[in-house]
């Protein structure tokens, strides 16, 4: 956790300002770290006051923008309906939030303050084809993807999907909404010749063809129920990557969630799971990262848990203008390679959750890590708030040491080559809608 409240009152500091729903415990979980640091209370700035267009900001302000889910009024705004189970209405949301966060940032800018969230990374960050293409011109490695990038053709069903599926290696694929979040729409899907189809989701299809989201991951064991799914979700758009086979904890495939706060990977948790979705709300459990951390050392001759670090920091050193993201880590069978899964926008919902040792933020939680990352004079690092990506991020986030005590070139190599200027793809619970937007671990 952050260190307790300065006994002195608070200190002097930058004019913070969140974006947020303000009695949502995000927008909480900051102002206790705030006021951990002896910093004065951020100023709120409720979303339904931005999309009514209603948010103002004042000159010098820091303003962080903290996710738009959990609020039943704001999930009406951007995704039209008052069910939150739903799975569809993500590409309305996502038409919807990205056209909020610009204007946000033009009004950010014209008030002459800051923002911590670069409105162009958003745009990336949510789009999950968008996402895995920069990663992939960035060397950064990913699972291979036939509609990774902006020139992918289009998915419009599942006879796309089956298609996709019968190339080198791709009998084994996730299919995604290209802008959901916390494994909403997602089904992991497993093909063996002409009819032979079964997938694995928490996607439920009543009577009338609606999708819902469940807390209960279930079996699809026929093409007619996969395509029928598929089908009704193809319309929001769909990401298809290659299942990639995962390395194990206690016979649970296992991921990790890392935080990367200022271009350092500062936090991390395992995440362990029976079925191909490891997220908490659908059965997954917290695993060992100390195993984990032992299991790619000892494959990779000591080196593998700071490469592990390093890709992180690299791939969120593809979005300069973002102070935050959380990374998505995909180890492979035996530990020994990783890949990333995705990059979240709203991925440091981690309660309680302290710095790595040698990352700097020990014993600060992914709030407190994110403060104290605020440099004393820009206060923030690599953005700018008129979509342009800042020449210094790519020195911010090289300098100094990394997570694992070693030296971070190589992540600013990346943050300041073309692939982060082209990106101008969950902690916690939601609704069952998912729309906490990647924050479910």
């Amino acid at each position: 956790m952050s260190p307790s409240p300065s006994s002195s009152g608070p200190r002097p500091g930058p004019a913070l300002t969140v974006v947020g729903n303000p009695a949502n415990r995000r927008v909480g979980l900051f102002q206790d770290a705030v006021r951990a640091a002896g910093l004065p209370p951020a100023r709120e700035v409720a979303w339904l006051d931005v999309l009514g267009g209603r948010a103002e900001f004042r000159p010098g302000e820091v303003v962080r923008v903290e996710s738009p889910g959990e609020d039943a009024a704001v999930e009406r705004l951007l995704r039209g309906t008052d069910d939150a189970t739903r799975v569809e209405g993500t590409a309305v949301w996502y038409e919807r939030f990205t056209s909020a966060v610009r204007e946000l940032g033009r009004a950010v800018r014209e008030a002459g303050a800051d923002l911590l969230d670069e409105p162009d990374d958003l745009a990336v960050l949510f789009d999950k084809r968008l996402c895995h293409g920069v990663l992939d011109l960035a060397d950064v490695p990913v699972p291979p993807s036939p509609t990774s990038g902006s020139g992918a053709p289009a998915v419009r069903g599942w006879d796309d999907v089956r298609a996709l599926m019968d190339g080198p290696g791709m009998r084994r694929a996730f299919v995604k909404l290209a802008h959901g979040s916390s494994a909403s729409g997602v089904l992991a899907v497993e093909t063996a010749g002409p009819g032979r189809v079964r997938a694995t989701t928490s996607v439920e299809r009543d009577a009338s063809g609606r999708l819902f989201n469940s807390l209960r991951v279930r079996r699809l064991t026929t093409e007619h129920e996969v395509a029928a799914i598929v089908d009704a979700l193809a319309p929001d758009g769909l990401h298809v990557e290659r299942w990639l086979p995962k390395a194990t904890q206690h016979g649970r495939a296992a991921d990790l969630r890392v935080v990367v706060v200022a271009g350092r990977a500062t936090h991390a948790v395992v995440r362990t799971s029976s079925s191909p979705m490891t997220n908490l709300h659908l059965g997954g459990a917290r695993g060992d990262l100390n195993a984990a951390r032992e299991a790619t050392e000892a494959a990779g001759g000591g080196r593998s848990w700071a490469a592990a670090l390093e890709i992180c920091e690299r791939a969120a050193a593809c979005f300069p203008g973002t102070h935050c993201v959380g990374v998505d880590l995909l180890p492979a069978t035996g530990w020994r390679r990783f890949a990333v899964g995705e990059v979240n926008a709203f991925g440091d919902l981690l309660p309680g959750l302290t710095g790595l040792p040698g990352s700097g933020a020990e014993g600060l939680d992914t709030y407190g890590a994110q403060l104290a990352a605020l440099p004393a004079g820009d206060r923030r690092r690599g953005a700018r708030t008129d979509g342009r990506a800042a020449g210094g991020a790519g020195t911010n986030a090289g300098t100094g040491t990394g997570a694992d005590g070693r030296a971070g070139a190589d992540a600013g190599t990346a943050a300041s080559s073309g692939a982060g200027a082209a990106a101008s793809s969950g902690a916690g619970t939601t609704d069952l809608a998912g729309r906490e937007h990647h924050a479910r671990i």
